[in-house]
């Protein structure tokens, strides 16, 4: 089976779309948003395929759109749609598949499940965005000991803004994970930059299955 990676984050608004369409580009592979709660603006799936200049084939139809801004299972109750946890999976492509929750790990899809409950079933490596500004040290380490309680496998935590080499360091330390690169904060942000700065500041062989640690 090829590559499947599940990229979160802390929080909602951290960056992990911005650094999925570079992953997904990077792998030259396909990207998924199982759900999608809110539809006026660009969605997730949109934003992918214009920041990763990707073919429209490489993106995946959703497995909800919902039309409310809301947490999924809030959304679904008032789009008064069915939102059944266990009748999300991955579907099956050839070649890398990377995954982008919605909000953070403990995000309700519905009144009693998680979607950290559906990335455990899966059991998929998971990338952790995180920002880099006060307070991350906190929301990124409760989030790794929320994922290890569950035995949800860790690749590594993605750190999106300037540079914080002493916070960076303490989450790496205190949370026994993997440092996986920085996306910086990018002023023109666009295909041919966001594919720089991810050249410059990832190591695209970590992301290769055999590299897991």
């Amino acid at each position: 089976m090829s590559a499947r990676y599940v990229v979160t984050g802390t929080d909602t608004g951290v960056g992990k779309t911005v650094f999925a369409a570079a992953l997904t580009a990077a792998l030259d592979g396909f990207y998924w948003k199982p759900i999608q709660s809110g539809l006026e603006d660009e969605t997730d799936s949109e934003t992918v395929v214009r920041l990763g200049g990707l073919a429209d084939d490489r993106i995946l139809p959703e497995f909800r759109r919902l039309r409310t801004p809301a947490s999924p299972h809030i959304a679904a109750e008032i789009d008064n749609v069915s939102l059944d946890p266990d009748a999300i999976d991955p579907p099956a492509v050839d070649g890398p598949l990377v995954i982008e929750g919605a909000g953070g790990l403990m995000v309700p899809l519905s009144p009693d499940r998680l979607f950290i409950d559906v990335f455990a079933r899966w059991g998929h490596p998971i990338i952790l965005c995180a920002r880099t500004r006060l307070g991350t040290i906190n929301h990124t380490l409760l989030s790794i000991e929320a994922l290890r309680s569950r035995q949800v496998p860790v690749l590594g935590v993605v750190f999106v803004g300037d540079p914080e080499e002493c916070v960076e360091a303490s989450i790496v330390r205190l949370g026994e994970v993997r440092h996986l690169g920085r996306l910086p904060f990018l002023t023109d942000l666009n295909p041919l930059t966001l594919a720089r700065a991810f050249h410059d500041d990832f190591d695209l062989s970590v992301f290769q299955p055999e590299s897991r640690p």
